[in-house]
């Protein structure tokens, strides 16, 4: 059985910080990078609602159901966006990453593939899940292609399944990578990482 608590997770600059309320301001920063709470499709907090944000991600791990972090960037020192586990199910070895934005300087950048290598190794590695879910909007394409960049399989989509921050009504596309396919998602993440890091275009 899965055993979960706030720890830091470190790589290739990048830092997974245990969200606390001193990183308000710093994720509100981030956000406004390219005020990305506009994308109605996504759980992105505008500045007035960051203290909840918070709040309720926090409340969250301590109901046991999620575990978040800030991302900073060790060069520069900055907030750049957040993640998590959450719809944590200790009994199944299950956890689900989401809630993961980046502010638009870092989209499309090697963070992304940094975090998932980062909460995926966790989660398989050090805590020993079985599985480890990833859902997004149906109508998020982005996120959909990123989740299937990282190896994820779709496992189906959820009709009439969540509420937006606006008041519609959301389907959610879900995937999942299993412990018995984290040895090659891990090595095609770390050859993606390793094209990231070379000279030219990546």
């Amino acid at each position: 059985m899965i055993d979960l608590h706030p720890v830091t997770l470190e790589r290739d600059g990048i830092r997974l910080e245990p969200m606390t309320t001193a990183h308000a301001d710093g994720v509100a920063a981030a956000a406004a990078d390219g005020e990305l709470w506009n994308l109605w499709y996504t759980s992105v907090p505008e500045p007035a609602g960051v203290a909840k944000y918070i709040a309720d991600a926090l409340a969250g791990q301590q109901n046991g159901t999620m575990l978040p972090w800030v991302v900073r960037d060790l060069s520069s020192g900055i907030i750049i966006g957040s993640t998590r586990y959450h719809d944590i199910m200790v009994a199944s070895d299950r956890v689900e990453i989401g809630y993961t934005w980046y502010g638009a300087s870092w989209q499309r950048t090697r963070v992304n593939t940094v975090c998932k290598l980062l909460l995926f190794s966790h989660a398989f590695d050090t805590i020993r899940c079985k599985v480890v879910g990833l859902r997004t909007d149906n109508f998020n394409f982005a996120s959909q292609r990123a989740i299937e960049a990282l190896g994820a399989k779709k496992d189906g989509v959820i009709r009439h399944h969540m509420t937006r921050r606006d008041g519609t009504t959301r389907d959610t596309v879900i995937y999942s990578v299993l412990a018995t396919e984290w040895r090659d998602v891990g090595r095609h993440l770390e050859l993606r990482l390793a094209r990231r890091r070379a000279p030219g275009p990546s």
